[in-house]
Parts: C-alpha cells; sequence; structure tokens
C-alpha cells in the first residue's frame, strides 16, 4: 500500500521507515518562520528558561504585517524585534520593506522540496507550492521550537484534489481554489494535507501554485502540497539555501477523499462575505458597488498578478468614487513591475502603490474600512471586521476580476473586458 506526500516527509524527518495516518511523530523542522509576531514570542521564550535559541540557523524573521509601524507600539515591538534577532545571532532577518513572509521565504530560497517549514502564521502553508510540507504553528509553539527545534506533529489523512484541462484568460488559480474552497467549505478538509495534482496543476507557474497552497488552509487543511518539477526547480537555481531531495507521493497511496475539477470549464468566482466559503460565480454578484479595490498581499501580489491586472487598467481611469490600492508581495516584484512599466500603469489609472507588506489585508493600517463600504480584494480573507469596521464587506475575488471592477466601479465579470477588447 502507497503512501501520500505527508506520510513520506513526515516519516523521513521522523528518521521511521513509514508512518500511519494519525500517528504522531517527533520531528525537527528544517526551516521556522515568524514575523511581527515574533516580539510577542520572544516574550514566551525568556519565560521558559532557556538564554540561547538551540539552532538559529533554522529560523527566518519578516516584518511585514504593519510597516511601516504605524503606532508607537508597533515600533517598540519592531525595535524588540531587531534586538532579538541581533542578541541570538539570526542571520535571515528581512526588516521592513523586503516583502511579505510568503514571498520572501521562496525568493530566498528556503521554500525547498521535501523540507518541513513550520511558521507562526496560518498561511505557512504556502510553500506547498514548492513540494514542501509547511504549516502553521501556534506563537507558542513557536517560542518551544525556539528551544528545543522540536515538535510533535499527527500525520494528517489526505485529500487528492485532481485538476484537468487549463485556465482559460481571464480566469486564475484563485477563481480554481475559491471554487474549491467553496465546495468543500471552510472546515471540510480539517487537518487534511491536500495533494493538488493533474495536467492543470502542470501548467500551471509557481505564482499560481502559489495561491491554491496558501489558500489550502482556508479549507482547514494543515498543509498543500503540488508536486515539485521544472518550473520548480528552475526558480530555486541560485536560490536555493541548502540541497534538497524532492518527495512524491506513491502512484498507489491511499487517499481519503478525491475530487476532480475541470479548470478549463470554470469561469470567475468570488467569495461574498463574510466567509471565504460562500463563494458564487462573479454573475451572481455582478452590479455590486464597491468603494475600494485590493490588488495583492501574499496571494496575488506577485509579478503575474500585477502584468494581469495592468491589461485592465492601461489607458483607463478608475471609476469615480473607488480607491484602489496596489501592494506588490516583495521588494524584488516592486522592482521588476517598475521595470516593466507596470506601476506607472496604476498610478496613471490612479490607483495608490503602497510598499510592499501585509497592510489593509489585515486591517492594521494602509486603507482600512469605514462602515458601510464594500472592498474587493485579491486576498484570502474576508472575515467581518477584518480590514477596518465590522459594518464593512469584504469580497474576495482575482485579480482580473477586482482590476476590471475598479474600472467599472461595480463588481464586473473580467470576461466582458476581454470580449469587448477593453483589456
Amino acid at each position: 500500500m502507497g503512501l501520500t506526500f505527508a506520510q513520506k516527509v513526515l516519516a523521513k524527518k521522523a528518521g521511521l521507515a513509514t508512518v500511519a495516518v494519525g500517528q504522531i511523530v517527533d520531528v525537527e523542522p528544517d526551516f521556522c518562520l515568524s514575523h511581527d509576531n515574533t516580539a510577542a514570542i520572544s516574550k514566551t521564550f525568556a519565560k521558559l528558561g532557556v538564554e540561547r535559541v538551540k539552532n538559529p540557523d533554522r529560523f527566518v524573521i519578516v516584518l511585514d504585517h504593519t510597516v511601516p509601524a504605524s503606532t508607537e507600539e508597533y515600533a517598540l515591538g519592531h525595535k524588540e524585534i531587531r534586538e532579538f534577532v541581533a542578541k541570538q545571532g539570526i542571520k535571515a532577518f528581512y526588516d521592513a520593506g523586503v516583502g511579505i513572509c510568503h514571498q520572501v521565504l521562496p525568493e530566498m530560497g528556503f521554500a525547498l522540496p521535501g523540507s518541513l517549514i513550520l511558521g507562526s502564521d496560518s498561511h505557512t502553508t504556502a510553500y506547498g507550492a514548492f513540494g514542501a510540507f509547511s504549516a502553521g504553528v501556534g506563537r507558542s509553539e513557536m517560542a518551544a521550537l525556539y528551544a528545543t527545534s522540536r515538535i510533535w506533529l499527527k500525520t494528517p489523512a489526505t485529500f487528492r484534489i485532481d485538476v484537468t484541462g487549463k485556465l482559460k484568460e481571464p480566469v486564475t488559480s484563485k477563481d480554481l481554489v475559491l471554487k474549491i474552497i467553496g465546495d468543500i467549505g471552510a472546515d471540510g478538509a480539517l487537518y487534511r494535507s491536500v495533494e493538488y495534482m493533474g495536467e492543470g496543476i502542470e501548467a500551471m507557474s509557481l505564482s499560481s501554485r502559489l495561491v491554491l497552497t496558501n489558500m489550502a488552509v482556508e479549507m482547514g487543511a494543515k498543509n498543500g502540497y503540488c508536486a515539485p518539477d521544472k518550473k520548480t526547480f528552475a526558480f530555486l537555481n541560485g536560490r536555493a539555501v541548502a540541497e534538497y531531495t524532492p518527495i512524491y507521493p506513491d502512484p498507489d497511496a491511499v487517499y481519503e477523499r478525491v475530487l476532480t475539477y475541470d479548470a478549463s470549464a470554470l469561469g470567475p468566482q468570488v467569495a461574498k462575505p463574510h466567509t471565504v466559503d460562500n463563494v458564487v460565480p462573479v454573475e451572481d454578484v455582478a452590479g455590486t458597488r464597491i468603494d475600494q479595490a485590493l490588488l495583492g498581499t501574499c496571494t496575488n501580489g506577485r509579478l503575474e498578478d500585477l502584468k494581469l491586472a495592468a491589461r485592465f487598467l492601461e489607458g483607463k481611469k478608475l471609476a469615480k468614487g473607488v480607491r484602489m490600492l496596489v501592494l506588490p508581495a516583495s521588494q524584488e516584484v516592486l522592482l521588476e513591475a517598475l521595470d516593466q512599466g507596470l506601476i506607472q500603469i496604476f498610478v496613471k489609472a490612479g490607483a495608490m502603490v503602497l510598499n510592499p507588506g501585509c497592510g489593509p489585508c489585515l486591517g492594521a493600517h494602509e486603507g482600512v474600512l469605514a462602515a458601510g463600504e464594500v472592498c474587493l480584494s485579491t486576498a484570502n480573507r474576508n472575515f467581518k471586521g477584518r480590514m477596518g469596521s465590522a459594518e464593512a464587506s469584504t469580497y474576495l475575488a482575482s485579480p482580473a476580476t477586482v482590476a476590471a471592477s475598479a474600472v467599472t466601479g461595480v463588481i464586473t465579470d473580467p470576461r466582458q473586458a476581454y470580449a469587448g477588447g477593453g483589456a
């Protein structure tokens, strides 16, 4: 009987020949991530009675959630983090402005096939796009990892999602994952490993795969996985911080559930307020007025997302009364967008281009919503009050849908702009 990816990688990290679903293993992660919450984690670490981080080379810390600091409290937290990494000798520290952690780790070569990555952020599942087992853990667990470099994990059962056909522009992987989450439900894959497989996945770029694995947690999954291939290896060439060995599921692996989606038949999807699984085809909400359009975040702030959005905005202006925020996922993405003239397109259209970071996604600063306002966002969550007022509403959609809607002022099917020669 064959093994899933999750079983194989956890068995390897635990030094075992095999592990069963549900088996608890004692493992040492290859890398551990934290961000602005490192300030709180370091305080918990101090209470453990351990003075030194056991393995500082395993830890990556990125300041990204509230950058630049918007209050004295946030500024103090950042200061404490800088002092902590200096004291502990943590070299993989990326200060404010480098980018969002889930983009920075791959760019800096830490998202390696076959690796085990744990992070004190739920969207740590993103690195599965590179064939890693990556999962979120709590702050107290991260503090314990600082002290011991070890943790217990339960081996998850696995869902396999087969994607046939290829997406047809302007439909994107964001539409696909919203459709899947809408079908499965926000807790439908609770503590499961999700393997995205099939020709539809193979045809996707790494940036598109990152959307699928990033949002695996929105269906409750412990991790998401895409099989590493030539695209993966080419991206990591010259970036990888260590040697790696890809791990693939066995052909006869046993899955708890198998779902199949035809990418070629998929249309644009939108998640309505206030849950990510409240998903409908864009036609069902077309015409809904919007006040703000958000393009970016760790889900859809990469170069291919900005390029797609620019096709709808070039030579146009935002609709009257609509604000648009553009957040490149990293400094590297921002520089590429500048080189390709994308930033000029956004600014001429009337959009506000912000520094790489999480910004309005978590409602800490930069574009929070007032009561009664509506935002159409490429982010990964639309919970009540997440982006500001609890009386505001956030809809989730792809970069194409967000950009097309920013021009019209209402939620718009991006295929109309394509058909009408407007993109």
